[in-house]
């Protein structure tokens, strides 16, 4: 197997359907950066390295298509979407108003073991400062964790803002930097929310994660702002 095919490779989980496994290799291709924004999708060969036909990859460009992770143009290849500025931003607006309604309906429902994972989260992102990269996927899952008392349906809402926006939140790369405040000052933002959390004040929990949404919003504006004036 190549080098390339093997960056493909993925495990069917136990019951599985066929068209959730090969839409979630793709769309965890896209939301890791593997898949860079504006890259020609290759149909052909994730379908070789996932051993399947080329029906389950279409379909599950079309499904990822309606989450906005993919562009399908006719007759023409299939693109990795690239969000321009104002869609950024209007997302980010709306999972400020979003997320704090999450929060505030999936702290009565956290578990001790959910509690404690988060926690470990928390820990985990202060102990992994000087990796850019390792830190942007342990706020990810940290902040996801947070909702998993939530109702699905919110749940869902929250994964796929966060999907179409993880591009952007690779902007951090670019901006933050080991020895950066923004450490810091994120460091205290999960510590405050996790606080809340464990006392079982949603409403608190729930105002914290919106500004620090807002925090990070004007702070990916302003990167995007300077590369388009670039």
């Amino acid at each position: 197997m190549s080098t390339d095919q093997q960056a493909w490779r993925t495990q069917r989980r136990g019951g599985e359907s066929l068209g959730h496994f090969v839409t979630r290799a793709i769309r965890e291709a896209v939301v890791s950066g593997q898949l860079a924004p504006g890259e020609r999708i290759p149909q052909e060969q994730i379908g070789s390295a996932l051993e399947v036909s080329r029906i389950p990859v279409r379909e599950a460009l079309r499904q990822l298509e309606s989450e906005g992770l993919v562009q399908l143009t006719p007759n023409s290849f299939a693109r990795v979407a690239k969000l321009d500025f104002a869609e950024v931003s209007e997302i980010y607006l709306m999972r400020e108003r979003l997320e704090p309604l999450a929060m505030e309906l999936s702290v009565p429902g956290l578990t001790e073991a959910q509690l404690r994972h988060l926690g470990g989260l928390r820990d985990d992102i202060v102990g992994n400062r000087d990796n850019v990269e390792t830190v942007l996927q342990l706020d990810r899952e940290f902040h996801l964790a947070c909702y998993g008392g939530a109702p699905a349906r919110i749940r869902r809402l929250v994964g796929e803002f966060w999907n179409a926006t993880q591009h952007a939140r690779r902007a951090y790369r670019n901006v933050v930097k080991p020895d950066d405040d923004e450490h810091e000052v994120m460091r205290a933002e999960h510590f405050l929310i996790h606080e809340a959390i464990k006392a079982g004040n949603g409403e608190q929990a729930g105002a914290l994660v919106r500004t620090h949404i807002a925090r990070t919003r004007i702070r990916l504006q302003q990167e995007m702002s300077e590369g388009r004036e670039a």
